[in-house]
């Protein structure tokens, strides 16, 4: 007996599907994701000596940004308040002597953005780019 040949043969695409998310599956999860920090471009500071790290602790500027009366904030440079004017005047000083002095900011937890982007402005204005910041 012949067979009778069918109209409109059909293929099961069910199979195929389950195919295709497997092979996804394992791409997925078998995929190596690069490690960003590897690739950051960063400058590590070379070990100082013991003779040179308290002649740096000497040369050291510190600047404590503090939240003031006003929204713009208080400044304090060598354990006095200063005006913005004043800071820049004294930081053209440090940096006649030497531009690689380095610079570190204190900000307190309320102490406003606008100073501490103030003094970040003065030490770019002046060329020191040796600079710090950290809270308190």
């Amino acid at each position: 007996m012949a067979r009778k040949p069918q109209e409109n043969p059909q293929l099961d695409m069910t199979p195929m599907i389950d195919v295709v998310f497997e092979l996804i599956i394992f791409f997925v999860v078998t995929i190596k994701q690069e490690d960003l920090f590897t690739r950051l471009n960063a400058n590590r500071p070379a070990p100082a000596s013991s003779t040179s790290s308290s002649n740096e602790s000497d040369t050291t500027v510190t600047i404590e940004i503090d939240r003031g009366r006003d929204a713009n904030g208080v400044i304090i440079y060598n354990k006095r308040e200063i005006r913005r004017k004043e800071l820049d005047q004294n930081l053209k000083e440090v940096a006649r002597t030497s531009k690689k002095t380095p610079i570190v900011i204190k900000c307190t937890e309320a102490s406003p953005h606008k100073a501490l982007v103030d003094v970040l402005d003065i030490c770019y204005r002046n060329e020191l780019h040796s600079v710090s910041i950290f809270t308190l």
